[in-house]
């Protein structure tokens, strides 16, 4: 795009009284006025025509591939030209609504015929941001044209909760040794993965003494096991309506996707595989099992992909789906919320169809303002509304869970901000009982 400038706005204002001044003074000289736009004109053209030219504009990018709510990201952009390049130029940056440019237009000085910036990237919103537009226009060498050029990058950036504390805090805790790199560290003593054999020291629980090998070498032998590797960990998402509500001044989908991601991190970095499952009214994307730490980041990737949803959650259509994508038996980690009783009896039979062939892991995240309102005294016939209708939500929540457990279904129950530690305890727990 080409267009003038405020400078050939104004030069081509200017002609109007010059050419009615003209008029009443000499009238025989009215034409000059028309000779002054034409000249006007012509210094348009030549503008337009010569110096950097709009093909030879190039907009290069560097941008993060994930950025975590609350941080702070950093996009470089060099702006290059096929030969000549001009004095400067002015870059305006288009975002959608997860994102947010620092500063949003910004001016540019050439250097040996190229320009380089930062743009600060603020995430608002968790999911996926885009970077949806640049623009980039400067003047032409006499100041009268615009040269404008406009460029749809289609860069995508996964905005998830930050993790990063938490994050510190699981590779202290469950690889001591990722200061030094990655190597085998076996854990022996729990599990039930065979290890090895090894004389009896101390003393040692008899059911692991192998008592023929013990006859065999005239010794007492005891077995030593270590922890499996290779699980399949599945976390099943719902986006429906009720996980949209809030808790704590956030989405529960929030809160459950920063669990799960802590828990896939941990799941990765001890060997295990990771999937992620979204489902609301129809079944979402699977990401396929992840193996390895390198694979986190695209796992952040397809959370952040995972949006707010306003339907209802078809448990029978979903699960059904998630149990015919699985080969393999896996430890299915359930976020889901229920408000009433009929979606809750759906959610517990489609439970129990999965629990014949995998492990599921239920999580609830306590509203601890709805335990507050409960248990608050009323002082007047509103307040005691609010109580009975949130006593009555809690009982039927707890009878719920109480119904799944004694399904076999393992129960996570805690607050939203110690979800994240409370699931990898229950993931621990079931590795060290060997029921995956």
């Amino acid at each position: 795009m080409i267009y003038p400038t405020a400078r050939a706005v104004v030069l081509a204002a200017l002609g109007a009284p010059a050419a009615l001044l003209l008029a009443l003074v000499a009238p025989a000289w009215w034409a000059l006025a028309g000779a002054w736009l034409a000249f006007l004109l012509t210094l348009i053209l030549i503008d337009a025509l010569f110096g950097p030219g709009r093909a030879a504009a190039r907009i290069l990018l560097e941008t993060p591939g994930v950025l975590g709510i609350a941080t702070r990201g950093r996009m470089a952009v060099r702006v290059t030209f096929d030969g000549a390049a001009p004095r400067a130029a002015e870059l305006a940056v288009e975002t959608n609504a997860r994102l947010q440019a620092e500063p949003d237009r910004l001016a540019l000085r050439f250097a040996g015929g190229q320009a380089d910036a930062e743009v600060r990237l603020v995430p608002v919103r968790r999911g996926e941001g885009e970077i949806v537009r640049l623009w980039l226009r400067w003047r032409g060498s006499l100041g009268l044209v615009w040269k404008q050029v406009r460029q749809t990058p289609v860069r995508a950036i996964a905005v998830i909760p930050d993790i990063h504390g938490v994050k510190t805090q699981a590779i202290r805790l469950f690889a001591r040794d990722a200061v030094f790199g990655l190597k085998t560290q076996l854990e022996t003593g729990d599990g039930s993965e065979f290890h090895a054999l090894r004389e009896v020291a101390g003393a040692v629980d008899p059911r692991a003494i192998d008592w023929k090998r013990s006859a065999r070498h005239g010794a007492l032998l005891v077995k030593e096991f270590r922890v499996e590797r290779n699980h399949p960990v599945v976390f099943a998402i719902d986006t429906g309506r009720t996980m949209s509500e809030p808790l704590l001044g956030g989405p529960r989908l929030d809160r459950a996707i920063n669990a799960a991601l802590l828990l896939a991190y941990v799941c990765l970095k001890t060997g295990d595989l990771a999937a992620v499952f979204g489902f609301a009214d129809r079944p979402g994307a699977f990401s396929g099992m992840l193996s390895g730490v390198p694979a986190f980041p695209r796992l952040q990737r397809h959370l952040a992909q995972i949006d707010y949803g306003d339907g209802e959650t078809n448990y029978t259509l979903c699960l059904t789906h998630l149990s015919g994508v699985l080969k393999r038996r896996s430890l299915v980690v359930i976020f889901t919320d229920f408000a009433d009783s009929t979606s809750a009896e759906l959610m517990v039979e489609n439970l129990t169809r999965l629990l014949r062939r995998h492990v599921v892991l239920f999580v609830v995240l306590r509203d601890e303002a709805m335990e507050a309102t409960a248990a608050k005294q009323p002082d007047d016939a509103r307040a005691v509304a609010r109580a009975v209708t949130a006593h009555a939500l809690i009982r039927s929540r707890e009878a719920v869970i109480v119904r799944l457990a004694r399904l076999g279904v393992c129960i996570v129950d805690a607050p939203a901000a110690r979800i994240g530690p409370a699931l990898i305890s229950a993931w621990l727990d079931l590795k060290r009982s060997d029921r995956l």
